[in-house]
C-alpha cells in the first residue's frame, strides 16, 4: 500500500485516539486543514516540517507517526 495513505491513516488514527477534531488538530499543530484533510486521505505528500508539527500538537515523537505496519495488514 502507498505509504501516504498508511501515513494519512495512522495520523487520523492517532487523532481521533485523541478526541480531536481535524479543525482542532490543524489550529493546535499550524496546519492549514485542508492540506490535513488531504493528508489524512493519502492524496499529500507531507513535508517533514509538518510531520514534526503534528507529532508535537499530538504530543508524540515525530517517529510514532510512522508506526503504520499493523494498518498496512488492515488495508
Amino acid at each position: 500500500m502507498d505509504a501516504r495513505k498508511l501515513f494519512g491513516r495512522r495520523l487520523a488514527q492517532l487523532r481521533k485516539e485523541k478526541g480531536w477534531s481535524q479543525e482542532t488538530l490543524s489550529l493546535e499543530s499550524g496546519v492549514a486543514r485542508s492540506y490535513l484533510g488531504g493528508v489524512e486521505r493519502g492524496q499529500r505528500n507531507i513535508a517533514l516540517v509538518n510531520i514534526c508539527r503534528l507529532a508535537d500538537a499530538l504530543g508524540l515523537k515525530p517517529a510514532e507517526l510512522f508506526e503504520f505496519d499493523d494498518l498496512a495488514v488492515q488495508a
